[in-house]
């Protein structure tokens, strides 16, 4: 096999997968260094490799230095055989030697072949994880290629991609060929090679679709402030125009709603709440909390905190399924939302008492209470006692004491209460 057939047996495997002549060069120039390594040892530095794709030509050299007796022949070249190939050379002169790629034999050559597949494969995954990473936060379509239980495989090209359930709407139905449309959510490197995940259950993913459906929002005239959903049931989203001519919650609804109800299809019915942005917290936390509507609002602007009072029969349209609503509203405004009734708030003249207003709870453990949205005591007590425990610094022994700490506080308090009434009784006799 001459040096044409050679790179021309290379070329083809390449050519399959679509690797460029430029790199392929380089390719072969590492496989020959490879097989250099093998049939001379790992020491081969004098040897190099020259590939020429234009001309079909391997040229390998190897650096040697003629000496009067052998003893490495990988570096080292007799007197007595030099002469045979250049008479005018002497000792400690530098030889270079060509050598016919045929001289490592056709088993080598196959190996090379076989090597030169496996990096091949190992530059389409890195060429796949590079592009996909680029992409992180795009919209993506593919067709749904396998289904698993808890996956969805979708194939784009000839790239998998998956779904985890996590990532997809309860109400998702899958069917073998079906195209799908979702968001490059993460791209992580596996000992398998890229894996891409596609996310239909992310906020981004309403973000990215109300760019595509509102020109506005492309023209920055209309600037989405909040998204927060979820999946499959209920989501708000804040926009604000930077116009005032142009109605930012009429432009992303659409002519008789034509742009949302291409969002709500692709999402199964998801039911999506469009509200305008205000800087006033009241009027953008009553706006959140539709359709239920607040009689009075407590704002808390520091922790952020917030206590809303209903009508009776309005809150559980204020908290919504499965608390929904107020989860919702709660997210796209950044405060935390209490809902309740006003009969309980006018007849219980119950005191809202906020962590550091309470004795024996350090800084830290503000902090970590207030990242899973507690605040006040009650909040404190009526969380699920496995949940506090799994949270840094909260044992058994931690959670009792603040318990023990709340309650007596409150008992305080309810005594004061009660002898407070009881004088108001005694002074409305004496009258």
């Amino acid at each position: 096999m001459n040096n044409k057939e050679l790179i021309e047996a290379f070329t083809s495997v390449a050519r399959e997968k679509s690797i460029d002549r430029t790199n392929l060069g380089t390719i072969i120039e590492d496989l020959f260094m490879t097989l250099i390594q093998k049939k001379y040892g790992e020491d081969c530095d004098n040897f190099s490799v020259i590939v020429n794709m234009e001309r079909g030509e391997i040229e390998i050299y190897q650096e040697m230095t003629v000496v009067e007796e052998v003893t490495d022949p990988a570096l080292e070249i007799s007197l007595e055989e030099v002469k045979q190939i250049e008479p005018d050379l002497e000792l400690g002169d530098p030889f270079i030697r060509v050598i016919d790629p045929n001289h490592f034999g056709r088993r080598l050559i196959n190996l090379a072949k076989q090597q030169l597949s496996q990096k091949i494969r190992d530059i389409e995954k890195e060429t796949t994880y590079d592009e996909y990473v680029a992409r992180i936060g795009e919209i993506a379509t593919g067709y749904v290629h396998q289904i698993q239980r808890n996956v969805v495989f979708v194939n784009i090209d000839k790239t998998e991609l998956i779904i985890p359930k996590s990532e997809q709407i309860d109400n998702d139905r899958y069917r073998r060929g079906q195209p799908i449309r979702g968001i490059i959510k993460s791209v992580e490197w596996t000992p398998k090679g890229p894996e891409i995940i596609l996310s239909r259950s992310d906020d981004k993913f309403l973000t990215r679709l109300l760019e595509m459906e509102v020109p506005e929002i492309e023209e920055e005239i209309i600037e989405i402030k909040a998204v927060s959903r979820v999946p499959g049931d209920r989501s708000k989203v804040v926009v604000f125009s930077s116009d005032r001519r142009v109605d930012a919650v009429g432009a992303c609804v659409g002519m008789r709603g034509s742009r949302i109800q291409a969002i709500v299809r692709e999402f199964n019915g998801e039911k999506i709440d469009i509200l305008n942005y205000s800087d006033q917290p009241e009027i953008l936390i009553t706006r959140a909390l539709a359709p239920a509507k607040p009689i009075q609002l407590y704002i808390d602007e520091e922790k952020p905190y917030v206590v809303a009072v209903f009508e009776d029969d309005e809150l559980p349209i204020a908290i919504g399924k499965n608390g929904q609503n107020i989860k919702l509203a709660s997210d796209v405004t950044g405060y935390s939302i209490d809902a309740v009734k006003k009969s309980d708030y006018e007849g219980g003249k119950k005191k809202v008492i906020y962590l550091d207003e309470v004795p024996g709870i350090t800084p830290a453990q503000l902090e970590i209470l207030s990242k899973v949205d507690i605040f006040t005591a009650d909040d404190f007590l009526d969380m699920d006692r496995n949940e506090l425990l799994s949270l840094k610094g909260f044992g058994e022994k931690t959670i009792d004491k603040i318990s023990n700490i709340i309650l007596d506080i409150d008992n305080k308090y309810n005594s004061e209460i009660s002898d407070a009434e009881e004088e108001e009784v005694a002074e409305g006799k004496t009258k």
